[in-house]
């Protein structure tokens, strides 16, 4: 009779220990213990990878030494981009710091063979050419030399181009004939050459501290309160004749901020931006 019950003893202990195991093999086996770990709910370290950066983009600014585009320049290089810039006068007469991690070129978009290394490895564009004068000098330098430019530029690859033109002003466009209709000939271009990296911007008056020499002009005593109290005239904009009067001012600083974004952000949608769009982009934030 012991000898049975022993071995029922036995034969029970080893049912025991064999579910025991078939549970912990098939993963379904929870301790009762509170600071136990069960082996097969263990997080393994993840393995680190060695992912290369992405390769830096590079700005390449038309007119980057002027009033709005050392401000494009600046807003670039707060960005992490490479920035070059191309001028008639080469590198800018400011002595800021900034100024020195831009690769400053001197060329004649009007010149072909005086610029073409500025668009070495470049990926976006933004042009700030333009001036004023005789009709025929306005033509050649808002037109001409903005088309050679965005022909070049789309030659070479580039993938996003964006171009400071002007709002129209309604009779101001007949007594600045030749200014207007060459913005509008480098629109056009630009439309066609990049339909779906092309943005156009058309500011009224910017606004800002300019720095004639060693002067500093803070056009932002009179711009400032004139672009919050336009901002409420919209509706008189769509006045007959007289409503593009009424077109708002625009701060230096956003016009920079949303140029940049459209020339380097994907997702920023081609066309054209009027005032109130810069006004708009300019308060999001960038990515």
């Amino acid at each position: 009779m012991r000898t049975v019950v022993s071995r029922l003893i036995h034969c029970r202990s080893s049912i025991s220990r064999l579910a025991e195991m078939t549970k912990s093999t098939n993963g379904r086996y929870q301790s009762t213990e509170p600071d136990e770990v069960d082996e097969p709910y263990k997080v393994k370290e993840a393995e680190t990878v060695n992912v290369p950066p992405l390769p830096t983009e590079k700005l390449l600014v038309l007119g980057g030494n002027g009033f709005v585009g050392s401000h494009i320049c600046r807003e670039a290089l707060d960005r992490g981009l490479s920035v070059a810039s191309l001028s008639r006068s080469g590198r800018s007469s400011l002595h800021d710091s900034w100024a020195n991690n831009v690769t400053w070129y001197k060329g004649n978009l009007l010149s072909a063979d005086s610029w073409k290394e500025a668009l070495n490895g470049v990926t976006a564009v933004i042009s700030c050419v333009g001036g004023f004068g005789s009709n025929s000098y306005m033509y050649k330098i808002n037109g001409t030399a903005n088309i050679n430019a965005i022909r070049a530029a789309s030659e070479q690859g580039v993938k996003r181009f964006a171009y400071i033109s002007a709002a129209d002003f309604g009779v101001a466009n007949y007594l600045l004939q030749g200014y207007y209709e060459g913005k509008r000939a480098a629109e056009t271009e630009l439309l066609t050459k990049f339909p779906y990296g092309g943005v156009i911007l058309r500011p009224g008056f910017i606004y800002g501290t300019r720095s004639v020499g060693s002067m500093k002009i803070p056009l932002s005593v009179v711009g400032s309160p004139l672009e919050m109290v336009l901002q409420q005239a919209r509706p008189l904009s769509q006045l007959p004749l007289v409503g593009p009067l009424f077109t708002p001012p625009v701060n230096v600083t956003s016009l920079a901020k949303v140029a940049v974004r459209a020339a380097t952000d994907p997702v920023f949608p081609p066309g054209i931006v009027d005032v109130y769009g810069i006004q708009r982009y300019s308060q999001h934030k960038s990515k």
